[in-house]
C-alpha cells in the first residue's frame, strides 16, 4: 500500500492487547542463545527488526524453535556462536546489528554485517572503536564509522576492560554489556554522558535474569558477570513505546469526547522506560491510571492540555509521541536533550519538524530541541515516513486533529507494529477497512 488515508476521526476508546516490546524481544532472544539450557520466550514480537534476529541467529547456529504463538524456544550455545563464518542482513535493525556486532567480534570467526541504505547512515564509529581497542579485528566496508562491516578472529586482551562513549546511543552500552560474559566479564567505562539510560537499565534487568548480573558504579562505569544460564521461561512484556499513541490518543479523545483507551500487557511493574510517558501525559493535564498489567489515559471532558517543557532524553521514542501530541495543548511546548533522534531510522528532529510544519504548526528545529507551537486550526497534509515506524504511527494521531491526513508508506510499521493501522482503526470505530 502506497499510502493511507485517515480521518477526520472524532475520537478513539477501548481497549487493546499490546504486541510484545521489541527492545526485549531482541535481547531476550540474544541472551537466550549465549545462555546454558533451553529457554521458552513468550511473546516474542512479530516484525521484520525480531525476523532479522531470528534469522541471523539461525545462521550462527542456534536453534529458534516456534513452539506456539508466538512463542520460541530457544536452545543456547552457552558462550560464542558455534558458526565461524556468516554474512547476515540485519535491515534497519539498530536492536540487531549493535548487539551482534560486540558477540561477532568475540566469537571467533569471520562475519559480515550488513543492512538496509539508511542502517549504513547511523554510527557505529564508538563501537568498533571500543572493541578494536580491546583486541578485536574489525574491518569497513564502506564509509569509515558505518555498516557494513566486517569481523575478523582478534586477539581479545583478558581481563577485558572496554571504554565507550555514552553520548550518541545507548545501545553501544548495551552491546558491550550483554557480549562480556562470553570472554569471562570485565569492566565497561561509559566517556561522557550515557543518553538513553533506561534502555541501559533494561538492559541489566534482563541481563539478570540470565544469571549474569552487572554491577554499575553511577553511570560511568559497569562490572559484568562471567557466565548466562536459562531461566527456563522468560516473558516479553507489551511494548511500552507502542502504547504511546494510544494513549495519547485516549488523551486527545477525553478532550472532546469523554473518550478513555486503555492499554494491555504493560503496566507499572514494567522494565521499560517508555512507561515513563505516562509522566508526560499528567504533566500536560491528563488522567492517567496503572496497574500492574495496563494502563487507562484519559482527559476531563472539555479541558485542554497544557504545554510542556521537558528533558526527554529517557524516553527518545515516546517523545516523538509527544511532539505530535503537542499539537492539542495550550501554548509552545518544548521537547530537550533529543538529539540522538538524528542518529535512528531517519534524522527524527528533522523529519518531525517537517511534518508538524505541514499540519499548521510553528515548529523551531533545534540541534537537540524541538520547539512546537500548535495551530490555530489543523491543515489536511500529506505526511511522508521518512521509512521510520515511528513517523508513521505518530502522525496517525493528526487525523484526531478534524481533519483528514494521508500517510505514506504505512507498511514501514511492520518494523514493530504490523497490525498498527488495523488496531488504530478499530479503536475509532472504522472497522476493518477504514
Amino acid at each position: 500500500m502506497e499510502h493511507l488515508d485517515l480521518g477526520p476521526i472524532r475520537y478513539l476508546a477501548g481497549a487493546i492487547r499490546l504486541p510484545g516490546s521489541k527492545s526485549i524481544s531482541n535481547r531476550v532472544l540474544l541472551l537466550a542463545a549465549f545462555a546454558r539450557g533451553d529457554t521458552l520466550v513468550r511473546d516474542v514480537l512479530d516484525s521484520d527488526d525480531t525476523g532479522h534476529m531470528l534469522e541471523a541467529l539461525a545462521k550462527l547456529g542456534v536453534s529458534c524453535a516456534l513452539v506456539e504463538g508466538r512463542d520460541y524456544r530457544v536452545t543456547g550455545v552457552g558462550g560464542p556462536f558455534p558458526e565461524k563464518s556468516a554474512d547476515l542482513f540485519l535491515g534497519n535493525a539498530g536492536t540487531a546489528v549493535r548487539p551482534l556486532t560486540a558477540a561477532l567480534a568475540f566469537a571467533g570467526g569471520r562475519y559480515r554485517v550488513s543492512g538496509v541504505p539508511r542502517m549504513h547512515e547511523r554510527p557505529i564509529r564508538d563501537l568498533v572503536d571500543a572493541l578494536r581497542a580491546i583486541g578485536a579485528d574489525i574491518a569497513y566496508l564502506g564509509a569509515e564509522g558505518y555498516p557494513p562491516i566486517e569481523i575478523r578472529p582478534g586477539a581479545i586482551a583478558r581481563p577485558v576492560s572496554a571504554r565507550v562513549r555514552g553520548d550518541v546511543s545507548s545501545q553501544y552500552v548495551t552491546a558491550l554489556l550483554m557480549a562480556l560474559p562470553l570472554v569471562g566479564g570485565g569492566e565497561i567505562a561509559v566517556e561522557g554522558d550515557l543518553v538513553s539510560k533506561p534502555y541501559v537499565e533494561m538492559t541489566l534487568n534482563l541481563m539478570t535474569r540470565f544469571g549474569a548480573a552487572a554491577t554499575r558504579d553511577a553511570w560511568s562505569s559497569f562490572t559484568v558477570a562471567d557466565a548466562y544460564r536459562s531461566p527456563g521461561e522468560i516473558h516479553v512484556e507489551g511494548d511500552a513505546s507502542a502504547a504511546s499513541y494510544f494513549l495519547a490518543a485516549g488523551v486527545i479523545s477525553g478532550i472532546t469526547s469523554g473518550g478513555r483507551v486503555r492499554v494491555e500487557g504493560v503496566g507499572r511493574e514494567s522494565i521499560q522506560g517508555d512507561v515513563r510517558f505516562t509522566e508526560v501525559l499528567e504533566a500536560m493535564g491528563a488522567a492517567v491510571r496503572l496497574g500492574d498489567d495496563w494502563i487507562e489515559a484519559s482527559a476531563p471532558r472539555g479541558a485542554g492540555l497544557r504545554a510542556i517543557d521537558a528533558d526527554l532524553n529517557h524516553i527518545p521514542d515516546a517523545a516523538m509521541t509527544a511532539a505530535v501530541l503537542a499539537l492539542f495543548a495550550r501554548g509552545r511546548s518544548v521537547l530537550r536533550n533529543i538529539g540522538n533522534w538524528r542518529v535512528k531510522e531517519t534524522d527524527r528532529l528533522a523529519a518531525m519538524a517537517t511534518e508538524l510544519r505541514k499540519l499548521g504548526a510553528t515548529v523551531d528545529e533545534g540541534a537537540d530541541s524541538l520547539a512546537v507551537t500548535p495551530p490555530a486550526a489543523f491543515r489536511a497534509a500529506t505526511i511522508d515516513t521518512y521509512g521510520d515506524h515511528r513517523m508513521a504511527m505518530c502522525f496517525s494521531l493528526a487525523a484526531l486533529g478534524g481533519v483528514a491526513v494521508r500517510i505514506n508508506d504505512p507498511g514501514c510499521v511492520r518494523k514493530t507494529f504490523p497490525a498498527y493501522f488495523d488496531e488504530f482503526r478499530r479503536l475509532a470505530g472504522l472497522g476493518e477497512r477504514g
